[in-house]
């Protein structure tokens, strides 16, 4: 058996307030402050609902360092510290560990479509040059390559894995992890309640940006096993979670955000806004919630 995961619960992937194409700190605090009060367990910058595309690496540090100084060791801070660079991937985690973050969420190289051996070399790289708890973040549908179980309990003997952010949606896949001791953490909204009752500790979330409270309640429901309460908190975040991908993330959750006035609807380009009608979708599921 392993250690209980250092990172568990509702964690939030926030997004990254803009205004004049420049960061918006005031409202970035803001927003932590929120998530705290609210009940967020962790929260996760410069991740892609965070749009850390679009950042220089002066502004990803300043992001970082804002965070953890809002969150004030608090909660847990994991900072999105990927790359499909295995040298960039190395620095930034450098990087997050000098400004006080708690741990690195990193990526699985996306676009150079790294064999096992390669995704094992990439992730031993950063493990060797930095001392954080790491959270491997598993992501086909963006990144080309899956990384699998095996792959990911090698990683794990060398100490410190704090879990797998888990977006490929396959059962299976997240059992043998499970089997493995891998600590398990669901990558998508909906297959919280799957991955929580196979037995993954929590979600990094999307819909906790504009619902953290209702995410808190539903992962507590899932970690006490209280399935009745479960399934129907499940409902509500499969119904919200599918208006927030009617558009590439993080366009609607950042509307979402906008429209309960906690940050302007701004974003980068290649990132635009959502069309007037996919948005009212939008709003109206968050009015039936309550969520405006």
């Amino acid at each position: 058996m392993t250690a209980t995961p250092p990172f568990t619960g509702s964690l939030v992937a926030i997004i990254t307030p803009f205004h004049g194409d420049k960061v918006d700190f005031p409202a970035l605090k803001k927003l932590v402050e929120w998530h705290i009060q609210e009940g967020t367990q962790g929260i996760i910058p410069c991740g892609t609902t965070g749009e850390s595309a679009t950042f220089s690496h002066d502004e990803q540090h300043q992001v970082i360092a804002e965070v953890v100084q809002a969150a004030a060791g608090r909660i847990p801070i994991i900072a999105g510290a990927g790359s499909n660079s295995t040298r960039e991937a190395v620095s930034l985690g450098q990087a997050a560990q000098r400004l006080g973050a708690n741990g690195i969420l990193t990526i699985t190289p996306y676009y150079n479509k790294p064999t096992q051996e390669g995704l094992y070399q990439h992730f031993k790289a950063v493990r060797s040059n930095t001392d954080l708890p790491m959270v491997l973040y598993n992501v086909p549908g963006r990144t080309g390559v899956n990384l699998l179980p095996e792959t990911t309990a090698r990683v794990m003997a060398l100490g410190k894995l704090a879990g797998v952010k888990e977006s490929t949606g396959n059962c299976e896949q997240v059992q043998e992890m499970i089997d493995l001791g891998i600590p398990v953490i669901s990558g998508d909204d909906h297959y919280t309640f799957p991955f929580m009752m196979l037995g993954a500790v929590g979600v990094i979330s999307v819909v906790a940006n504009f619902a953290p409270r209702l995410m808190r309640r539903y992962v507590d429901a899932c970690a006490a096993g209280n399935l009745p309460e479960a399934r129907r908190l499940h409902a509500q975040v499969c119904a919200l979670q599918k208006v927030a991908f009617l558009e590439s993330n993080p366009i609607p959750v950042k509307a979402a955000v906008a429209a309960q006035g906690r940050c302007h609807e701004e974003y980068r380009l290649p990132i635009v806004p959502m069309t007037p009608a996919k948005k009212e979708l939008l709003l109206a599921a968050m009015r039936s919630h309550q969520l405006l």
